[in-house]
C-alpha cells in the first residue's frame, strides 16, 4: 500500500545513473518532485512509461517540478539504458540496501524485490500531494500525473 496523500516524503539518497547522488532533500523548498518507481530497465512496459516520460519532459521537468525514476537496477544498468534509449532525466538505482526506498514509500513487491509501478508528487515543503500505485504488468495512465501537476500548480500543465 503506497503511503498517503497527505504525509512527509520519506527523505533518501540514491545514485542516478552517472553515479551522482540526488537526495530528495537538495529539492525542498525549490521545486516539487515527480517520482515515479518502475520494476525493471529494459523491460516492455517499463520502457514504454520511460519513453512518454521522455516525450512529455518539458512538462515533468520545469523550472517547477523535478522528474525522478526509481528501480531498483544497479546505476551502471541504468547508464546503459539510458544511453540506449536517449533519456535526459534520472534514473535512480534503489540498489542497495536493496529496494529501501521503494518500501519506505510502500511499494516495493517482497515477492519480486522490485518495485510496483508507483507514482508520488511530492510538493515544494516535501509533503506527498498525489499517490497511486498499478497492479503487477499494468501500465499506468500518465494524464493523472498532469493533472495532478495543474492542480498544485507547477510545471508546463498550468
Amino acid at each position: 500500500m503506497p503511503i498517503e496523500v497527505g504525509t512527509p516524503a520519506p527523505d533518501f539518497a540514491l545514485k542516478d545513473q552517472n553515479n551522482q547522488e540526488i537526495r530528495l532533500a537538495d529539492f525542498r523548498g525549490r521545486k516539487a518532485v515527480l517520482l515515479v518507481f518502475y520494476p525493471y530497465a529494459f523491460t516492455g512496459t517499463c520502457q514504454r512509461e520511460l519513453a512518454e516520460i521522455q516525450e512529455r519532459l518539458d512538462e515533468y521537468a520545469t523550472g517547477d517540478v523535478q522528474i525522478l525514476t526509481v528501480s531498483v537496477d544497479s546505476p551502471y544498468s541504468h547508464k546503459v539504458w539510458a544511453l540506449r534509449e536517449g533519456y535526459d532525466f534520472p534514473l535512480l538505482a534503489d540498489f542497495w540496501p536493496h529496494g529501501a526506498v521503494a518500501d519506505a514509500y510502500g511499494v516495493l513487491n517482497p515477492v519480486t524485490g522490485t518495485a510496483h509501478r508507483g507514482t508520488f508528487l511530492i510538493d515544494r515543503a516535501g509533503v506527498v500531494r498525489f499517490a497511486e500505485m498499478t497492479g503487477a504488468g499494468e501500465a499506468r495512465d500518465q494524464a493523472g500525473w498532469r493533472t495532478a501537476l495543474a492542480a498544485l500548480g507547477a510545471g508546463s500543465a498550468r
